[in-house]
């Protein structure tokens, strides 16, 4: 491939969605205007902000698209709906938060990752706490048998393994860099689930079509994280876990879904358990209850999906965590 950086410039297109984040999307946007290899395009979508956080952002950036929506349509169907304004001249698409600072060479690293290593068709970036710089925000998601996801190295902090490129699950949607073709060809984001592990249901699908995402270690990101809906607000946990359930329903292959699905409802019962003794025993019953009437429609998405898988049952189990039981530490960040 060329070393002409500007190929790579005008062929990744931005995209960021935005709802009521502030002075943060403006230091967002100023981030991409001090990347070494600039993007071809940037598109931001508001989500219908009741704040003045998308205004101006044309000071920040250049020649930037603002697309103001009437509603608040979610993470999921705003980045899909970006991706349908993206530029055909833009083949790679950087998804990046309101609440995410990259490095300025964080395009150039995703760039030079998709020349080195051809057969990866997602990427993932090093997240690091913005608010702690020295603790690690993650590298990638990982995804238990059971059904349980969390972000690898999530709340720790900064060690040797975050200088290791690896092949991860799937990247955290916060920072990630796919190639447009996979992920048109996966149908993009799953509408229905608003916003909360669309980015690991995304990843499993693009998996079982036979895709492989890698961890950039030098494409480093400074993330808040849950800047405008809060960790372990009743909006996250009920997104969450209602969408916990439907990525396992709809992606887990084969064999694997009927030998695992005992600890997948285990999983459930627990995590009821768990928010139960936290005072929010109604929003994850109801989270709960609202997964199990969507299986129907659920259940239908799985037939397609996994009539398209080109993956072996091999490749997935590969790729699928498999300790006997989750490491508690995790699963304590991940339910919090």
């Amino acid at each position: 491939m060329p070393d002409n950086k500007s190929i790579f410039s005008v062929r990744i297109c931005v995209i960021i969605v935005n709802w009521n984040t502030g002075e943060h999307l403006k230091r967002c946007v100023s981030s991409l205007n001090k990347q070494i290899v600039l993007p071809g395009e940037v598109i931001v979508v508001d989500n219908a902000s009741t704040d003045s956080s998308a205004d101006g952002l044309g000071k920040f950036y250049p020649d930037i698209k603002v697309i103001r929506l009437g509603q608040n349509m979610g993470f999921a169907a705003a980045n899909n709906y970006a991706v349908r304004l993206a530029s055909n001249d833009c083949n790679w698409l950087a998804l990046l938060n309101p609440d995410a600072f990259p490095e300025p060479d964080w395009l150039e690293s995703l760039a030079n990752a998709v020349r080195v290593h051809p057969e990866y068709k997602f990427f993932s970036s090093r997240l690091m706490n913005a608010n702690q710089p020295s603790m690690m925000d993650g590298t990638g998601d990982i995804n238990h048998v059971s059904g349980l996801v969390w972000r690898d190295g999530y709340k720790n902090k900064a060690n040797a393994s975050m200088f290791e490129t690896k092949d991860v699950f799937s990247p955290c949607g916060a920072a990630a860099l796919y190639s447009k073709e996979a992920f048109v060809e996966a149908n993009g984001f799953d509408e229905d689930y608003f916003c909360y592990v669309e980015d690991v249901d995304l990843g499993f699908r693009l998996r079982l079509l036979g895709y492989r995402c890698l961890y950039v270690p030098d494409s480093i990101v400074y993330h808040i994280g849950s800047a405008t809906t809060y960790v372990g607000s009743d909006f996250s946990i009920y997104h969450g876990h209602r969408n916990l359930v439907w990525t396992y329903v709809k992606n887990m292959p084969g064999v694997f879904f009927w030998l695992f699905l005992p600890l997948h409802i285990l999983l459930n019962f627990f995590t009821i358990i768990w928010f139960g003794l936290r005072g929010k025993f109604s929003v994850i019953l109801r989270s709960k209850i609202d997964a199990f009437r969507g299986i129907p429609r659920v259940w239908k998405k799985r037939r397609a999906i996994q009539k398209k898988r080109n993956a072996s049952l091999g490749d997935i189990w590969r790729a699928l965590d498999k300790s006997i039981l989750p490491r508690f530490t995790q699963i304590r960040k991940r339910f919090s």
